[in-house]
């Protein structure tokens, strides 16, 4: 398989998950407010997505490649990654509608946070794609796609809705037009293309380090789970009756319950 057509597949699985941020914004081309029911759930959903893609999906194959400590190994890595990570955030926090008004230098410092911020989550698809082109895949233009890797993209993916609507909830509310909206939320996310491709490069190149990247890209995502998505979820659920523990709990019940099956399809 041609290496350079199979980093442009990576990359263009990776923008898929980059441009599924701009969902966010799309229900405010039909509506002027979003049910705070709706963006706790869809958070659980995402959530519960995360958790069963990397629990059964990249640890798994992870101890397929490895060692149990190879992997916890390369879990700890991606944690320590996601500290650093939320350490910078934290350092320069971005309003969305500065993001919409900054000139070019702000605009790579953005960039550049924003790149340390998503990069786990491209790690995550880029490492999924280890198996690309093997045997035993799903048939994608001409790719044999690993099936890990399609459910990682759709995860991802999911994830960057309620993400990409966290954005626009702001922007809106400050009279932005709708289409500055999507151009905002995808320009929060466009890092992942370059992560998913930069793993899967470093994947092919160095495959005795698979367990260490599949650990690494579990326990990013894991860590992310219930220090950003189950967090913001209870923040925006705070005004809801019960605090939204039962949007919360449906959106990861069917997120949980829901791959499970899918990615223990042979």
């Amino acid at each position: 398989m041609d290496f350079v057509a199979a980093l442009t597949f990576v990359f263009f699985a990776g923008l898929l998950t980059d441009l599924a941020t701009g969902l966010g914004a799309l229900p405010f081309f039909f509506v002027e407010d979003i049910n705070d029911r709706w963006r706790v759930a869809l958070w659980g959903l995402a959530s519960g997505i995360m958790l069963s893609a990397s629990g059964f999906g990249l640890f798994r194959e992870g101890l397929t490649y490895g060692t149990p400590l190879e992997v916890l190994f390369g879990a700890g890595i991606g944690v320590v990654l996601v500290v650093t990570a939320s350490s910078i955030i934290n350092q320069h926090e971005f309003e969305p509608r500065e993001i919409a008004r900054a000139d070019f230098k702000k605009l790579v410092l953005i960039a550049g946070v924003l790149t340390v911020h998503s990069f786990p989550e491209g790690v995550a698809v880029g490492v999924a794609f280890a198996d690309l082109g093997l045997e035993g895949g799903i048939p994608v233009l001409g790719f044999s796609v690993p099936l890990l890797a399609v459910f990682m993209t759709i995860a991802i993916s999911i994830h960057n809705v309620p993400e990409g609507l966290a954005v626009s909830i702001p922007l809106h509310e400050h009279g932005a037009r709708r289409w500055k909206l999507v151009g905002v939320a995808v320009f929060t996310s466009i890092p992942q293309p370059i992560g998913a491709v930069l793993a899967y490069a470093f994947v092919q190149l160095a495959r005795t380090l698979l367990p260490i990247g599949f650990g690494f890209a579990g326990g990013a995502m894991v860590y992310l789970v219930f220090t950003e998505f189950i967090p913001e979820a209870r923040t925006v659920g705070r005004r809801l009756p019960d605090g939204g523990v039962t949007e919360l709990a449906a959106g990861l019940a069917i997120g949980i319950v829901g791959m499970i099956p899918m990615l223990f399809v042979t």
